[in-house]
């Protein structure tokens, strides 16, 4: 029996690295290429190796556009993914604590509402939202990227912290309101150091998505000095002539680097908010 447990775990053990290993392949191809030489990356897809290490894509790359360097990008994508998640965790946990602990009318039909809007592709919104944006002079600037995210439009994250709300026992709220706490004492001084947890965990993702997003910078942004990564990036590829994948491959994987770093810092914390957020108490 303890052989064949052994050989189960190493089977087991295997395969999952088998399974990391291609999906980590294309990843790892991109990083790779990023040292090639732009005329041979395609030429030599098939190595992963390159035969000669070159730097020249990560000097050429950084140089950026027109004169805006990539580093005008890296700041624009920090400042508007560092306030969106701000402003994303500030209000998701203010909704998330009024459905779990206050009672109001119409809250079941909000709370409907909130769950069926996570179910509505966001393509659908696109028209709509553009317009609204462009009567209000957001196009072009950074404000449809930031503001929206400021008033909890994100329902996975309301109902995250929901969940990890209600997992907290009652009796605390009951003992602050004792204590003369208000709604919003009870909040600040109880509810709020409790679900520091899932706040990581709502960090964590908001960012990630934020630092991801091609589509809204894609539609909002028309000023080359105000593009996020994400979007920069695909100024090297120019299909009407030649395109530089080579520093492309470069800034991209200059670009995950926030990720990993933000992931492999919180990882324990989002581990932490994901078990207890189904709970209940």
């Amino acid at each position: 029996m303890k052989a064949k447990r052994i050989i189960n775990k190493t089977i087991y053990h295997v395969l999952v690295f088998g399974f990391g290993l291609l999906m980590l392949y294309p990843l790892i191809w991109m990083f790779m290429s990023a040292f090639k030489e732009t005329n041979t990356i395609f030429t030599t897809a098939s190595q992963l190796i390159p035969e000669k290490f070159t730097f020249e894509n990560y000097a050429n790359g950084w140089k950026g556009f027109a004169g805006i360097s990539f580093a005008t990008f890296f700041k624009n994508s920090l400042f508007v993914t560092v306030v969106a998640t701000i402003g994303t965790l500030v209000s998701s946990a203010l909704v998330a604590y009024g459905f779990s602990r206050c009672n109001f009318k119409g809250k079941k039909i909000l709370f409907a509402a909130m769950m069926a809007s996570m179910m509505l592709p966001g393509q659908i919104l696109m028209v709509p939202q553009y317009l609204w944006y462009q009567k209000l002079g957001w196009v072009g600037s950074f404000a449809p990227l930031i503001v929206p995210f400021c008033f909890a439009v994100q329902g996975f994250f309301v109902y995250l912290m929901m969940n990890f709300i209600d997992g907290i026992p009652r009796e605390l709220d009951e003992a602050a309101k004792i204590d003369g706490c208000s709604y919003y004492g009870i909040f600040g001084r109880i509810i709020l150091p409790l679900m520091v947890p899932s706040l990581i965990t709502g960090g964590i993702f908001s960012f990630m998505w934020r630092w991801d997003d091609f589509m809204s910078a894609l539609l909002y942004i028309n000023d080359a000095a105000k593009y996020p990564v994400s979007l920069a990036l695909k100024l090297f590829s120019d299909p009407g002539s030649s395109s530089d994948y080579g520093a492309m491959f470069a800034m991209a994987t200059l670009s995950l680097i926030p990720i990993v770093l933000i992931f492999f810092i919180f990882q324990r914390y989002l581990v932490d908010g994901i078990a207890t957020s189904g709970l209940k108490g």
